[in-house]
């Protein structure tokens, strides 16, 4: 079923809201690479046609819808967490300035978030409804998983790394990048905090400890 607007509908029947966002994220579970997060803000129009969760898209479909959507959308706000972020804060903390850069963005502030999945990783002062697979039943966060993953996978694009294939998978484990990882070891790009290391008797010794202090950790979100 494609997306509606049900849940935007709810949310701005409410008298203190009048501006909904829908926000996702990409880049979580990659071994690379930043964390992106995505926050769309619509006039409640028609989408453009075919729009459904990311996930559901090939590569060939997701890049032009992009392009249909970013003119479509009455705002559009992006942030990111480097794998530096990453590593120091953890990927609840990551994933919440990521978040935030992407709300602080949009052209409006609004005044009720929608956001993909069950962990609110936003807080306040940002007013958050969450919704499991919002990605396939809200227009505004499905706009936001394929604007987010479009301009992730691009950036990955940019960052050569031809050996670990960051061009097709985007810093997420695919056979090709474990291999060369435990070949040639981790670049500028990995995420030295990640367990994998521990599976790689060659690179441990890179592996970063991180302050537990610092942040919650992507324990908080896998746990």
């Amino acid at each position: 079923m494609a997306p509606t607007y049900d849940i935007e509908q709810l949310l701005l029947a409410q008298p203190s809201v009048r501006t909904v966002a829908g926000v996702d994220e990409v880049g979580r579970g990659a071994w690379a690479g930043p964390v992106t997060v995505c926050a769309v803000v619509t006039d409640l129009s028609e989408p453009p046609a075919g729009l459904t969760d990311s996930k559901q898209l090939t590569p060939a479909r997701r890049g032009p819808l992009a392009a249909e959507l970013a003119g479509w959308a009455a705002g559009v706000g992006y942030g990111e967490a480097t794998h530096e972020e990453i590593d120091t804060l953890g990927m609840t903390e990551a994933l919440r300035r990521a978040a935030r850069r992407a709300l602080e963005a949009l052209p409006v502030r609004p005044d009720a978030v929608i956001l993909d999945g069950k962990h609110d990783y936003i807080g306040a002062p940002w007013p958050v409804r969450l919704e499991v697979r919002g990605d396939a039943a809200s227009v505004s966060v499905a706009a936001a998983s394929v604007l987010a993953k479009v301009r992730r996978d691009a950036h990955m694009a940019t960052l050569g790394c031809d050996d670990y294939g960051f061009a097709d998978n985007a810093g997420y484990p695919s056979p090709l990048h474990q291999e060369t990882l435990a070949r040639l070891g981790p670049t500028a790009h990995h995420r030295l905090s990640w367990s994998y290391l521990d599976d790689l008797p060659q690179w441990r010794h890179l592996k970063r400890h991180r302050d537990p202090l610092a942040g919650e950790g992507q324990a908080a979100l896998f746990g």
